[in-house]
């Protein structure tokens, strides 16, 4: 747990960004990564130096030789602010750039850009990092959740940041095993892959540590793909915080063709929030892609057609005029691409906006139709539409469910989730206090994980005598069979199976409140008259 003390101190470093013109949180999380991954370094060589002087072997390829020894944290963390400027600015930075055995950090590290705006700052900012104990796993951790905790304050950065008590109670309905190879095709800080890693810490303690597991936890069981430069480089850091030794951060446009088929079937578990503003060129997408929407990767390209233009010297001259080609919404092809991802049995766990549940275009009904029909859909949680506010206000569902190939679906669980634990306006207002257990009527995720996990018994099948089956339409959640899903064209809104239950409402007769009129027309009547007396 980070202290109150650490807590102002980050909170006065940020200001100080601020006020030195570095006003973007993720720039200020990117600096900040920079020097955590400089102190890194260091300790890593003090780490490599104390295991030769114990074995008489020398360090195999210092990250740091004889003639940068100035370079290294502990050796310039004291010096005084304006040289500690110069040694971190032109000669640490560009050095860590050029690295490129180091990690995936050092890999994203080619086009960063030192901002640190004054040697003060930067002083501030090394003295706090040098006072927390980076032994420690779970401070470090907590060091950076506070950090990444400022996106969801700032503006329109907190889009990168998937509420963290939706990404807990999506990890813990999906149950992650220690021997799982689980991504997020656009992982953005990886909140969803380091909530991952906590729960297989707090479930299979014993087993985590032994080498064996440790080494798939350390190298391949954790996947992240992101296209923004800047959210790799927090990603990976924030998963270095957290234990993972060589995380597996990569630059990755996941809608593309890029020819490869290193991910198709490569998981067993996908736990994503993939974007779902915006439409994606056809030009670009991957053909297996657009094929599971129903459409013809040869309708990808474009006739050019041209125009006639004529110059100053009257010279005519043919331009093409670009013409729009077709486009697909991002949300779908994420859908398609999570299930070429999945190996067959895998399970997903993702947000969509309502649009997908119900959208009409051949495109919706498609990929709908390819998890109802061909795969094994379990559940549709529905979120309540301020959950994603200040920066959406969409509303947006969960969907569960298993690759099979081969079907499965049987009856599909509903919920309709009503709160969240915090306030549905902009504010995002927690309703109850840290330590404190939240009524249902403040939050409904530990009812939805209960819930969910009653569908199932312990040993993975189906629990007939769950409650669940027996609910009404008009309850919070309820089954409904595939028969009733096929037959709408597989719309998967809430709205259409839960029953809403209409309570008469008796009115008085006219001449009751005709009556009742009359009775205040009087009294007010004689407060006037009364008043009027007072006046004379």
């Amino acid at each position: 747990m980070l202290t109150g003390k650490i807590r102002n101190q980050i909170d006065q470093v940020w200001t100080m960004f601020w006020t030195g013109g570095v006003a973007n949180p993720i720039s200020v999380i990117e600096q900040i990564s920079y020097l955590l991954f400089i102190r890194r370094l260091d300790e890593l060589q003090r780490t490599a130096e104390r295991r030769a002087q114990a074995t008489g072997i020398p360090v195999a390829n210092p990250t740091f030789g004889p003639d940068e020894q100035a370079l290294r944290w502990n050796n310039f963390k004291d010096k005084d602010p304006n040289v500690m400027m110069d040694i971190v600015q032109n000669q640490v930075f560009p050095k860590i750039k050029a690295l490129h055995n180091e990690g995936s950090f050092a890999e994203h590290m080619k086009d960063a850009i030192f901002m640190i705006p004054s040697p003060k700052l930067l002083d501030q900012v090394v003295q706090l990092l040098s006072a927390i104990n980076m032994d420690d796993k779970d401070t470090k951790g907590d060091l950076y959740e506070y950090l990444l905790s400022k996106l969801q304050q700032s503006g329109v950065n907190g889009q990168f940041r998937t509420p963290r008590n939706l990404i807990q109670m999506m990890v813990e309905l999906m149950q992650p095993k220690l021997g799982d190879t689980i991504c997020d095709p656009s992982s953005g800080t990886c909140g969803f892959l380091m909530a991952a890693l906590e729960y297989v810490e707090n479930n299979y303690k014993q087993e985590v540590n032994k080498p064996e597991n440790r080494k798939h936890v350390n190298n391949a069981m954790f996947t992240g793909f992101d296209f923004d430069k800047s959210m790799l480089r927090i990603g990976a850091m924030n998963m270095l915080l957290h234990g993972i030794e060589n995380p597996s951060v990569l630059y990755r446009d996941s809608l593309q063709d890029q020819g490869d088929a290193n991910i198709s079937e490569a998981y067993n578990l996908i736990l994503a929030n993939p974007p779902f503003k915006g439409s994606v060129d056809f030009d670009i997408v991957a053909p297996d892609l657009l094929r599971a929407l129903g459409k013809n990767p040869a309708t990808k390209k474009v006739a050019p057609k041209y125009k006639t233009e004529i110059d100053e010297n009257g010279v005519e001259t043919q331009v093409e005029v670009k013409a729009n080609g077709p486009t697909e919404k991002s949300e779908l092809l994420f859908l398609a691409l999570i299930l070429r991802m999945l190996k067959v049995g895998g399970r997903a766990a993702v947000i969509v906006p309502d649009g997908v549940l119900f959208g009409s275009t051949k495109s919706h009904k498609s990929i709908r139709e390819k998890i109802v029909n061909e795969q094994k859909l379990e559940a549709v949680i529905s979120l309540p539409s301020g959950v994603f506010k200040p920066y959406a206000g969409v509303s947006t569902a969960i969907l569960i469910f298993t690759k099979t190939n081969s079907g499965g679906t049987d009856k599909v669980w509903f919920y309709d989730m009503q709160a969240d634990g915090f306030s549905l306006d902009d504010k995002r207002t927690p309703l109850f206090k840290d330590g404190a257990e939240p009524t249902h009527e403040q939050s409904n995720i530990a009812d939805i994980i209960a819930r969910y996990a009653g569908l199932t018994n312990p040993d993975g099948t189906a629990n007939l005598a769950s409650p669940e089956h027996s609910r009404k339409t008009t309850e919070q959640s309820f089954m409904v069979p595939v028969a009733s899903i096929t037959a709408n064209d597989c719309d998967l809104s809430l709205n259409r199976y839960k029953e809403v239950v209409y309570e008469e409402v008796q009115y008085d007769s006219p001449k009751v409140i005709l009556t009742r009129i009359k009775t205040l027309q009087e009294k007010m009547a004689k407060g006037v008259a009364e008043l009027e007396g007072l006046l004379k």
